[in-house]
């Protein structure tokens, strides 16, 4: 089985951590430099941010609950229509959820599946380092 890659140099590097995720308001801090012939931007944490997207501090926070919903589907090998039964949604919503479609998810709605899988979810009130503070999701 052979493999075709692009050869395309990628344009952006992202920081993010895959388990604790972070975004600051307002709009990309992006940083720019040269790292061999590419021209680098460096993510500000949040990529919808980055791309310009409204609300991109709420795109962001629902990404990442439906990562930890996938991850948990994933780790309990559910299929999507066991996971639509337990969670009281249909599959083809669960369907469209796991390919990252949250419309029609509230980010309430999102944290109420997580406690149907059998999590529980926490929201923490912290005072900020910043004069503005950010939206984290630690799974």
């Amino acid at each position: 089985m052979s493999s075709t890659r692009s050869k395309r140099k990628p344009t952006t590097v992202s920081r993010r951590r895959s388990t604790t995720s972070t975004s600051s308001h307002g709009g990309s801090a992006s940083r720019k430099r040269s790292v061999g012939d590419a021209d680098v931007t460096m993510s500000s944490g949040n990529v919808f941010a980055d791309m310009g997207l409204p609300n991109a501090e709420e795109v962001l926070f629902k990404a990442d609950l439906v990562i930890a919903i996938a991850e948990i589907i994933h780790k309990r090998r559910l299929s999507q229509g066991a996971a639509a039964k337990i969670v009281g949604i249909d599959q083809p919503k669960v369907s469209a959820l796991l390919s990252g479609d949250t419309r029609g998810f509230s980010a309430d709605r999102l944290m109420r599946i997580l406690t149907k899988l059998g999590r529980d979810v926490e929201i923490r009130v912290l005072k900020s380092k910043k004069s503005i503070g950010r939206v984290r999701v630690a799974a």
